[in-house]
């Protein structure tokens, strides 16, 4: 929330609040009418000793498609599958040296 704020604040996103399945909060971030950004806390122990910072998304055909290349090609998962109604489907991800990242499927 208080990165939601400061984003609001400082570049002028308009941020709307919408619930996730694990009940955590996903917040899209928008600068007119486009979307921007995401937002949510990465809660649990696949983001451990992670500090804040901004994950890099690359749009893909198929997540879980995409999901399986990446353990397949030597990566590895930080997060299954999941998707964010009305924005889509996302999978978290480290590549074959580590670097994360994330997967998205736009809804």
């Amino acid at each position: 929330a208080g990165a939601a704020a400061w984003y609001r604040d400082v570049l002028g996103w308009t941020i709307e609040e919408m619930p996730m399945p694990d009940g955590g909060t996903y917040r899209v971030a928008r600068l007119g009418e486009d979307m921007v950004a995401g937002i949510f806390q990465m809660d649990g122990p696949q983001f451990e000793g992670l500090p804040d910072h901004w994950v890099t998304y690359f749009a893909v055909d198929d997540v879980d498609a995409s999901a399986k290349a990446t353990v397949a090609a030597g990566g590895s998962l930080i997060s299954e599958p999941f998707d964010v109604p009305g924005v889509g489907r996302f999978v978290m991800v480290r590549d074959a040296k580590g670097a994360p990242m994330g997967l998205t499927t736009p809804g």
